[in-house]
């Protein structure tokens, strides 16, 4: 009896950590500033669009070899060479957001970023991430930015 308890208890472990891993989302970034997404996973595969973003986060959905397939931001799908992608760096604002001097809402705004705007990570603390854009480096709050999982 002890011992059949104990197995099933071995087995639904092993099931809920593999139903975790396979939900963890991965995100990753563009490394170049001109990337082609493929119909297919190989050189052969005709080019269905190409990326001129550098640092545009995408997720993983799926891995095949040395490609990967990745959604974006806007639902688009495809696949993309390892050789084009590197660690997450990046998220784009889901919606508009302000960013602070500090990490906390009451230290002063330094500027309004609009929903859909490219922010490259410089360190993440509790609920704020430190992010750079072109013209502004501040503090913004990680609720809502798409590409972050922590």
């Amino acid at each position: 009896m002890l011992k059949n308890n104990f197995i099933i208890l071995l087995i639904t472990f092993i099931f809920f950590q593999i139903s975790n891993l396979a939900s963890e989302e991965k995100f990753l970034s563009l490394k170049k500033s001109k990337v082609n997404v493929r119909y297919g996973p190989s050189f052969e595969s005709p080019i269905k669009f190409i990326y001129k973003k550098i640092n545009l986060p995408i997720k993983q959905i799926d891995e095949k070899e040395n490609f990967r397939r990745i959604i974006d931001y806007k639902k688009n799908s495809g696949w993309i060479h390892v050789s084009q992608l590197k660690k997450i760096n990046s998220v784009i604002t889901a919606n508009d957001k302000i960013l602070f001097k500090k990490p906390t809402i009451f230290s002063e705004p330094i500027a309004n970023i609009k929903q859909g705007r490219l922010l490259i990570v410089q360190k993440c603390m509790g609920e704020w991430c430190n992010v750079k854009t072109d013209d502004f480096k501040g503090w913004i709050d990680k609720k809502n930015l798409w590409g972050y999982t922590n």
